[in-house]
């Protein structure tokens, strides 16, 4: 079925499969953000990102990667921390611009007097970034935000690279972008099915839920889970270790006794070697207990880069259990109308 290209092209008319396959190309992407300029390192003490779903996942990659050198705090809320003051930097990232967690979260911070920079496609934070002067990085136009990811993740690092935050993040994401161009050629959909990875997991997942679990790649289990429930349509879960051991682990061991599930663990070779040890003891000791993990070693000389690998298989494959569950990858309908009824 997944080598049938009319059906591809049937179910995934705005070719989402093609968009998450070139989505390395948009770590290259050059910021010139207008508006003041940003404050400097000396001036922060602590950074917050205010967005939802595909605008705030790119700041759990610079959350373990980039050597950041103050805290760095994802809010997913209407509210900042308690924290927030004039000497935090508020990233405030929406890719349509009309997240109305995220512009409440824009209220907060000017009431507390932070740092603010904006982060958008357009819509009102856009329009509100140019009447309230605030710093603004304009995000190329995308498929989806969740397909924006990369171009989030860049503007992301750049915002933080110019405070003097971070060294040489940018840079580093311009050499993954140029060594991954051709990275998803062997899961793209002319690639046949007994040669493609991809296709060959989503085949092996399609009809369960999957539960993705990561060490280092906790940020990019979460992420799975976000592409599996927005590309596929389809429920899933994520942990992370070692907190997995400290309670999840026991539930595995009792109800449900039937385990419809598919589960995942995203393996780096920069994972602390207690951890590398607690997957290999977990799928031991679970062995009965839960299906066999489909374990998924991640690829890349440094952290970036197997967090960029990781995290492209993973979109790939949602896409494929997307067309196996029958389902158009593109559109998240259900979200649309929930924002409507909560007016």
């Amino acid at each position: 079925m997944l080598d049938d290209q009319n059906f591809i092209a049937q179910k995934d008319p705005q070719d989402l499969l093609g968009v998450v396959a070139t989505s390395p190309a948009q770590l290259a992407h050059v910021y010139e953000p207008t508006g003041p300029a940003l404050p400097s390192k000396d001036q922060i003490d602590t950074v917050v990102v205010a967005g939802m779903g595909g605008s705030a996942w790119p700041a759990e990659t610079l959350q373990v990667w980039g050597g950041l050198q103050v805290p760095l705090v994802v809010s997913r809320t209407y509210m900042l921390p308690a924290f927030v003051n004039d000497r935090t930097l508020v990233l405030v990232s929406s890719f349509s611009g009309n997240t109305e967690e995220t512009l409440s979260a824009l209220d907060d911070a000017k009431k507390r007097s932070a740092k603010i920079a904006v982060i958008s496609h357009g819509g009102k934070l856009k329009e509100r970034a140019a009447a309230e002067n605030l710093t603004f990085l304009q995000v190329p136009d995308c498929t989806q935000p969740r397909a924006a990811a990369n171009f989030t993740l860049k503007a992301m690092a750049t915002v933080l690279e110019k405070v003097g935050l971070i060294s040489g993040a940018c840079a580093e994401l311009e050499k993954v972008a140029a060594k991954y161009a051709d990275l998803a050629k062997e899961w793209t959909a002319d690639a046949p099915t007994a040669h493609n990875a991809a296709k060959q997991l989503a085949e092996e997942i399609m009809g369960k839920t999957p539960i993705i679990y990561g060490g280092i790649l906790g940020g990019s289990a979460l992420k799975w889970k976000i592409f599996f429930n927005e590309n596929a349509k389809n429920l899933a879960w994520w942990n992370q270790l070692p907190e997995f051991n400290h309670n999840e682990f026991i539930g595995w061991s009792s109800h449900p006794i039937d385990k419809p599930f598919a589960v995942i663990n995203l393996l780096s070779s920069f994972d602390h070697p207690r951890v590398q040890e607690r997957f290999v003891v977990s799928e031991k000791m679970l062995s009965g207990m839960r299906p066999e993990s489909i374990d998924i070693q991640a690829k890349g000389d440094s952290l970036i880069e197997q967090i960029i690998w990781v995290e492209l298989f993973g979109s790939m494959i949602s896409v494929y259990v997307a067309l196996l569950n029958g389902v158009n990858p593109t559109p998240v309908d259900l979200v649309e109308k929930f924002k409507k009824e909560l007016g």
